[in-house]
């Protein structure tokens, strides 16, 4: 459709057609607008007719037919139902012959051909003189960029700023420099214009400071900063250094206390168990056990047949005073009664070998008696031994 009017233009000029009248003007073939303002579309007619026109108003564009926006019939104004509708109006009245169209708050896509035609009743023009297009372009401004890092900024490493605008008719253009106290701006290859990257290489601690990108195209234009500090080492490596030991020792603080609790634990639960500990297989004490009734305080003793053949006997009085008395010895052995018939003392005297006295070895002194205190922890009962008579029977 915008082919065919300039094609039609074309070849009425290549034949020299010009004896009609009615004629349809624009002041430029292209019109920019920036996003949001106002855009005006220029045209007029002549004619000399005094009769009131048809003028027609068409927006082609590349994705979609030719659709109509604005007529102007019989002295009425209609604006059809498109988006155009609430912003979209003449300019003059037409009967001034002026059919300019206004379109406000522009958006980009208002962008696209427009054609104007006008038609007389009794006003002909030659073929395509009564058509006029206007291409509208609609501006749209960069929004604010981002900048970004791209690297680790240590001495002698190299790094990239990044600076993007997420919109902007036509693709904007980006711009690095390096602001106040050290102004410096940059060139290719090291900045990028059209992907707005600036490489830095082999970076010293003089390099660190404010960094801004500008991003502009004939709309406007927009601006960001970064701030770039170059350090000696990498911090995020003292950082992680720090972190990791601060956990090691915490570990190894953690594993010692648990070391010291379980040693302290252990060595408690083994007391407990030693001092609760009943032991049924104990030897029995070969001293005798004597134990002091409260009520009577009778002594009871035990011993046994050994320890009355271990001790030396000695003579009895002529009368003992009971005959079943047992008799205590200095060492706390027990002695039976002497024999009867008065029979001879035994000789202890030491032997002789080879006519010459052996010195007789003393036994060894046996321990003494436990107290009944202790005899009574160590789960000892008091035993009444009953008296032998001379006989040898139980009294």
């Amino acid at each position: 459709m915008g082919a065919l009017p300039r094609a039609a233009l074309a070849l009425a000029a290549l034949l020299g057609v010009s004896s009609a009248v009615l004629e349809v003007h624009v002041g430029t073939g292209s019109v920019f607008s920036v996003e949001g303002q106002q855009a005006v579309l220029p045209a007029w007619y002549t004619s000399r007719s005094q009769k009131k026109p048809y003028v027609t108003w068409l927006l082609d564009k590349d994705d979609a037919d030719p659709f109509q926006i604005l007529t102007y019939l019989d002295g009425v104004v209609k604006v059809e139902e498109t988006d155009l509708k609430p912003r979209v109006g003449f300019l003059y009245p037409v009967l001034t012959h002026n059919i300019s169209v206004f379109i406000n708050s522009t958006r980009e896509h208002d962008s696209g051909q427009y054609m104007c035609t006008v038609n007389v009743v009794d006003d002909d023009s030659g073929t395509g003189k009564n058509v006029g297009v206007i291409n509208l372009t609609v501006l749209v401004p960069p929004a604010s960029p981002a900048c970004q890092l791209h690297g680790n900024p240590t001495v002698g490493a190299n790094v990239t700023l990044s600076c993007a605008s997420e919109k902007g008719k036509p693709s904007p253009a980006y711009q690095w420099e390096r602001t106040a106290p050290t102004l410096q701006v940059f060139f290719p290859p090291a900045q990028d214009r059209a992907r707005g990257t600036l490489k830095l290489t082999n970076l010293s601690l003089e390099m660190s400071g404010l960094y801004v990108c500008v991003a502009e195209n004939r709309a406007g234009s927009a601006k960001c900063s970064i701030v770039l500090e170059v350090h000696s080492t990498s911090t995020k490596a003292v950082i992680a250094g720090a972190v990791l030991g601060s956990l090691g020792a915490l570990a190894t603080v953690i594993f010692f206390a648990q070391r010291v609790v379980g040693y302290r634990r252990k060595k408690r639960d083994s007391q407990e168990e030693a001092a609760n500990e009943i032991k049924e297989d104990a030897v029995a004490p070969k001293t005798p056990l004597w134990a002091r009734s409260p009520a009577s305080d009778t002594i009871s003793k035990t011993s046994t047949l050994s320890s009355i053949a271990g001790t030396r006997e000695k003579p009895y009085g002529a009368k003992p005073p009971s005959d079943t008395a047992s008799i205590l010895t200095a060492t706390g052995s027990y002695r039976g009664p002497p024999p009867r018939g008065g029979g001879r003392t035994p000789n202890f005297s030491p032997p002789a070998v080879n006519g010459v006295p052996q010195r007789r070895q003393d036994p060894a002194p046996t321990p003494g008696p436990l107290p009944p205190s202790s005899l009574a922890r160590a789960g000892a009962v008091p035993v009444m031994v009953p008296a032998q008579s001379r006989a040898g029977s139980l009294v």
